[in-house]
């Protein structure tokens, strides 16, 4: 009996089985994520199956509670490295009896919202194969895995098989298949997967060649000779054409002057620096300083451009002419197979810059090279992948500790910004961004997709190539905008393409009404920039965002760019901003900083500028235009209004004589960061500021005399530069402590300047405030796509909740209504609708 009752106490109940299911949303696709769910089941000895599904990972496990919960919890902790969950939807249901755990075919229907990885750089995994006589893969420039290779730049459509990608059109042979259904190996389920048997191709065409798909141009060699007669060619000292993972890049000797600049005329770029891309990291640090984040940077699986500083001398290297007078390069690493395998035949650091013209778009169709590219390229190395979408490389530097993405595509785009405050979210909002460095912007729900870099919006390939991203995101996650939002400068082509939209009612299938035209909102351009950053920080408001950058239109019609906005849930309201000063011939002072200091001191001294021998800049100007700016200046003609911090930096740069014209854009600022950098002064010049509550005004005329008088007693460039930079940075300080916002929001092309960022960081935390600036977003325009989502955001929920309060009124107007006729003998029942409920807000 007594063995009996122990046997009895000892035997437990069956621990009950339950059915957990899972769906995972966020980086979980393209990153082999199923498979690490797979073997983590079997691992822990659970049963039922994952799939991919348009919105993300569906997973049904079967087991005790408290696998389950451990399951749950290692999802979170093993995952693998490139993914990331954003949410995760859980249920408990009863269990359903599976058997073993299985890897499903991948669902298509629903909502799409599932997120597209980025292009990710060769891990070390196919890096180690891609150099191993051994491997089956050797030389191979297209090899990849799970964790590596093209994504945004091939798939066509979600869920990310195969068949969503341009890699449909290669058939696997057996070894690369048996690899794709293995779920132990790295390669389960990698759609781009390839080998010499049954992927891609290279080929070199001629330079000067023509082709079609149809009838493709005579090749020169195949497959690695290609690749070797390649290198031969920039050996010799000539410029070859080379499609990438995102497009074409230009490739050439970068320590040979000659063969510099015989590509700055092909390429009609005549002094903005060019990216290099150098074999190895240690080829780097023999011409650069390099810090641990730099490093981190360089050798990440984004693998950006990296704006490095040079050493000195062992950077003679690298001939003057990749970047004249710059301290910088803009540096990065191989990353992907092919330029691995060029810069090992290579052994040296070569130009990689954009295969375009400038102002265009990078061409990425090797039969649209041929043509676009003619006349720069000597010869083509192309390969047969197609890309659906062109992608440049991004650009990071450091800023205080941390990157800064100044150019935001390869390696980034399109993974999403998450919103905190978009609970109640129900549009679709597109943003059509701004006219320089466009973006465009998708928001579903909490998230919004940012697309890769497109440039400039000055040419026709360039405004095509924008379109043509206008429609892929939409298009992409299977969503119809319902609201289109844009900047307030009419003559911007992002802004008359959103009033065409605006202005369209959409095709109808078959059978229904046409879909009513998307809602058109208009923000403006500064008020988008310190949204932006705001957003990407997740900075909680109230808050003060600064935005200074060249140019924008502002609410009163003038050229605003130096402004203070204060934030709060419910309003954004400009309290600061630069006093205006006119720029004589318009958009031509925007190419001539000469023009900005002459606005600047004819605003200072009027008439008497023409006069005065003592001041510097009427020296750049020939007497025939002098006579013409001081007609226009007199009169007002063609002489707008600005208050652009921008403007300020360009005529500061003129007065110095530092520069009077401009090469390209910003060059002007980027000069006058470069001397600050060279001196040895903490001084600052001295500001005016004016008004109160109705806003301050910054008055710089007190700087401009400072800089005035260091100039005619000859002080150097380097004192005068840091003094300027510093009083930038002292009026953020003065600003905030006059508004008495805690945090402050640095946004706008201005802040690429580290000098001015890290200062400006420095004293706002010495003062006590908490300064917050850009980085995964380009603090520049490419960052305007994600200020105008929020800003659509913010002005569809108050007026959602302006119309809640008016239903309120109206109700709380007829109850009052209905209780003087009860008591005439009404009753409320007369007057009462069936089913009619009154919206409460969240």
């Amino acid at each position: 009996m007594m063995g009996l009752k122990m046997t009895t106490r000892e035997a437990r109940p069956a621990t009950p089985v339950t059915r957990l299911r899972l769906i995972l949303h966020g980086a979980v696709q393209g990153v082999g994520f199923r498979p690490f769910v797979h073997r983590l089941a079997e691992e822990l000895g659970l049963t039922g199956w994952v799939n991919n599904s348009p919105q993300g990972v569906v997973i049904e496990v079967e087991g005790s509670r408290p696998q389950l919960e451990h399951f749950r919890r290692r999802l979170e902790t093993d995952k693998p490295p490139r993914s990331f969950i954003l949410s995760c939807e859980s249920a408990w249901l009863d269990a359903a009896g599976h058997v073993g755990f299985t890897i499903r075919d991948s669902e298509q229907g629903g909502g799409k919202t599932a997120l597209v990885l980025p292009d990710i750089a060769t891990c070390p995994d196919c890096l180690r194969e891609l150099f191993d006589p051994a491997n089956r893969r050797y030389r191979y420039p297209f090899t990849n895995c799970t964790h590596c290779g093209p994504r945004f730049s091939i798939i066509e459509a979600l869920p990310y098989d195969r068949a969503n990608t341009t890699m449909k059109r290669f058939g696997l042979c057996p070894a690369c298949q048996a690899e794709y259904d293995n779920p132990r190996d790295r390669r389960f389920h990698a759609q781009p997967n390839a080998c010499p048997v049954c992927g891609p191709r290279l080929e070199l065409w001629p330079g000067t060649g023509t082709g079609s798909p149809s009838e493709p141009p005579r090749w020169l060699a195949r497959d690695h000779d290609a690749l070797s007669l390649a290198a031969h060619v920039i050996r010799c000292g000539q410029i070859v054409a080379v499609k990438g993972l995102g497009g074409f890049h230009l490739f050439a000797d970068a320590r040979k002057a000659a063969v510099v600049q015989r590509l700055r005329e092909r390429k009609r770029r005549e002094e903005k620096p060019f990216a290099l891309l150098f074999p190895t990291l240690a080829s780097v640090r023999e011409v650069c300083e390099v810090s641990p984040v730099e490093e981190r940077l360089l050798t990440s699986p984004e693998a950006p451009i990296v704006l490095l500083r040079r050493r000195h001398p062992a950077a003679a290297a690298i001939c003057d002419a990749v970047a004249p007078g710059n301290p910088n390069l803009g540096v990065m690493l191989p990353a992907n197979p092919l330029h691995h395998l060029l810069l090992a035949e290579l052994g040296f650091p070569v130009i990689a810059t954009s295969g375009n013209v400038s102002d265009e778009p990078i061409c990425a169709d090797e039969f649209a090279a041929l043509t676009r590219l003619h006349g720069i390229a000597d010869v083509l190395l192309v390969h047969n992948r197609p890309i659906v979408r062109p992608i440049d490389d991004s650009i990071v530097q450091v800023v205080a500790g941390r990157e800064m993405v100044l150019r935001r595509a390869r390696g980034y785009a399109p993974l999403p910004v998450q919103l905190r405050s978009a609970a109640d979210a129900r549009e679709s909002v597109l943003a059509v961004g701004g006219h320089l460095k466009n973006t465009v912007a998708l928001a579903v729900g909490s998230q919004v997709f940012v697309s890769q870099h497109l440039g400039d919006l000055a040419t026709e390939p360039a405004h095509q190539a924008f379109r043509r991203a206008v429609a892929d995101l939409p298009r992409l996650y299977e969503t119809t905008p319902e609201v289109v939002v844009a900047d307030l400068h009419p003559d911007y082509l992002s802004t008359q393409f959103a009033a065409e939209m605006a202005g369209a009612a959409r095709p109808a299938v078959a059978g229904t009404a046409p879909k009513p035209a998307p809602a058109l909102l208009q923000v403006q351009h500064h008020v988008a920039h310190v949204l932006a950053c705001l957003a990407e920080n997740e900075v909680a408001l109230p808050a003060l965002g600064v935005a200074w950058d060249g140019t924008g239109c502002g609410t009163d019609g003038a050229i605003w760019g130096g402004e203070f906005f204060h934030v709060t849930e419910r309003e954004v309201t400009r309290v600061a901003s630069l006093r205006p000063f006119p720029l004589p011939g318009g958009d031509a002072a925007v190419r001539e900083p000469r023009r900005a200091a002459l606005g600047l001191l004819h605003e200072l001294f009027g008439d008497d500028v023409f006069h005065r021998l003592d001041l510097p800049v009427p020296e750049a100007f020939s007497r025939p235009e002098l006579t013409a700016l001081r007609t226009m200046l007199a009169r007002g003609v063609n002489t707008p209004l600005c208050c652009s911090v921008g403007r300020l930096f360009d005529a500061v740069a003129a007065l110095t004589g530092v520069r009077q014209k401009l090469g390209f854009e910003g060059q002007a600022a980027m000069e006058l960061e470069f001397a600050a950098g060279r001196a040895a002064t903490d001084a600052a010049y001295g500001w005016r500021i004016s008004g109160g509550a109705a806003g301050l005004t910054l008055d710089w005329a007190e700087l401009i005399c400072g800089v005035l008088s260091d100039v005619a007693q000859g002080v150097s460039v380097e004192t005068v530069a840091a003094k300027f930079h510093h009083a930038l940075a002292e009026v953020i300080v003065t600003v905030a402590r006059r508004i008495g916002c805690e945090r402050v929001a640095l946004s706008g092309g201005c802040f690429q300047n580290r000098y001015l960022t890290e200062r400006a960081v420095s004293r706002l935390r010495a003062a006590g405030f908490r300064p917050y600036w850009h980085q995964r977003i380009p603090t520049n325009d490419g960052g305007i796509a994600l200020g105008q989502v929020v800003a659509a955001r913010r002005e569809l929920l108050r007026r959602r909740m302006t119309a809640l309060e008016h239903v309120n009124r109206s109700v709380a107007a007829a109850a009052t209504s209905s209780e003087s006729l009860a008591g005439r003998g009404w009753s409320e029942e007369h007057d009462r609708v069936p089913g009619q409920t009154v919206a409460q807000p969240a």
